[in-house]
């Protein structure tokens, strides 16, 4: 969860990293529905948590939609009216505004925390279904005491592909802990930055991303030697995320590998006339927990917002003696709400993209379970594996956004 945490930070597009996770949910699902075909009960089972995934995600293309929305006030709104309290000196039309806007967060935060919660037990239950399925394939296995040569091999080669996947992973977790401690000294380097510097000072109260905030660097004239470390640490990281880009990509070929293996698996146990081992549920799991921790951060993204609000109502406009203050700062702080504005447009145009998707697969994706795969002939059952194995090779890993972000018009 940590590097989700860190990327959040990056790019306001971070919540786009939500949408693999999505898209692969409901195929995983589909496969698994397919491998427990002729077991009416283990079916019904896995069709109610299938059921309560699509409407989770009906939730969450609201929740998207609450958060293009409240962007879009923010930059239609609150920006130009902070940009007229400023003009006009006038403080307490800032303050009244800023309130405003933290009663629209707050809305959008009571909401992603109750969804989270619902997430979280949703993946339990997932968990629980996940037993249930190897408990009754336990009870069945007991009768058949030997597996074929050909599932044996397939088992063999099955293993190999989880070692190269779980050391694939393993690089993942030290790259992620460079990219961690790396992304650190970044950011008290970028705060020691605005410390020093009145206009980056303003831009950083109203920016919660890392990116942005290095571009202005690079563009105001910040003395050479913050230059010069902010580049280097820039590189170092960038260095680190392509590194991480190419082992998601291995990691990603790998399980797509491992799936493939697993349905020959799983047609060996059915002729054998075993249960199959519910191999995808564990990974549905998976990308339930990284959706919850998406959301966790953007629940958190928001909370950051809405103190980075107070603490501007608080230090810029909450004492009329500081009319002065905006008097004297006025150019630079117009200069940092224009740049806000189009960061929290990239950002709204994330979530809009977001949601999206959790529309077309809350609409679309589930209709496998419209018909029992235990219905299906070989030929049909085949058919349908091969084509839910191609969309799961079609989807593309979460890439990683670098630091510096040009925004534009």
């Amino acid at each position: 969860m940590a590097t989700t945490e860190i990327e959040s930070t990056f790019s306001p597009e971070f919540v786009q990293e939500l949408l693999p996770s999505a898209q692969r949910v409901a195929l995983l699902y589909n496969v698994s529905y397919l491998c427990l075909a002729n077991f009416p009960k283990l079916e019904r089972m896995l069709r109610e948590r299938a059921l309560e995934t699509q409407m989770l995600f009906g939730s969450s293309e609201a929740m998207l939609l609450k958060c293009v929305l409240t962007s879009g006030n923010l930059v239609s709104s609150l920006f130009p009216m902070l940009k007229i309290a400023v003009e006009k000196n006038k403080p307490t039309l800032a303050v009244r505004y800023l309130g405003k806007a933290k009663a629209w967060i707050n809305d959008i935060i009571d909401d992603v925390d109750d969804l989270v919660k619902k997430y979280e037990k949703h993946t339990t239950d997932v968990a629980t279904t996940t037993s249930d399925v190897i408990a009754e394939k336990d009870s069945t296995e007991q009768k058949i005491e030997k597996l074929s040569k050909e599932r044996q091999a397939i088992k063999d080669h099955l293993e190999k592909l989880k070692k190269d996947l779980k050391q694939a992973v393993d690089e993942l977790g030290n790259i992620d802990t460079k990219l961690k401690a790396k992304s650190n000294e970044l950011q008290q380097h970028v705060q020691d930055a605005t410390r020093e510097d009145a206009g980056l000072g303003i831009f950083g109260a109203i920016v919660p991303f890392i990116g942005p905030i290095v571009h202005a660097i690079y563009k105001t004239a910040t003395s050479p030697g913050v230059v010069a470390k902010t580049k280097a640490l820039e590189n170092e990281i960038n260095q680190l995320i392509s590194e991480k880009t190419a082992l998601r990509q291995k990691e990603w070929q790998l399980q797509n590998e491992v799936i493939n293996w697993q349905m020959q698996e799983t047609k060996a146990s059915i002729e054998l006339g075993t249960i199959p081992s519910p191999e995808h549920l564990p990974e549905v799991q998976a990308h339930l927990s990284k959706i919850v921790q998406i959301l966790i951060c953007l629940l958190t993204f928001w909370k950051k917002v809405g103190t980075l609000l107070d603490s501007l109502e608080q230090k810029t406009f909450a004492d009329e003696d500081l009319v002065d203050f905006l008097e004297d700062t006025k150019e630079e702080f117009l200069k940092s709400i224009t740049a806000a504005e189009m960061v929290w447009k990239s950002f709204g145009a994330g979530c809009a993209r977001a949601n999206v998707i959790f529309a077309v697969e809350t609409k679309d994706a589930y209709k496998f379970l419209e018909f029992s795969p235990s219905s299906l002939p070989k030929e049909e059952w085949k058919k349908a594996h091969d084509a839910v194995m191609e969309k799961l090779k079609e989807i593309e890993p979460p890439v990683t956004p670098t630091i510096t972000m040009e925004t534009s018009e």
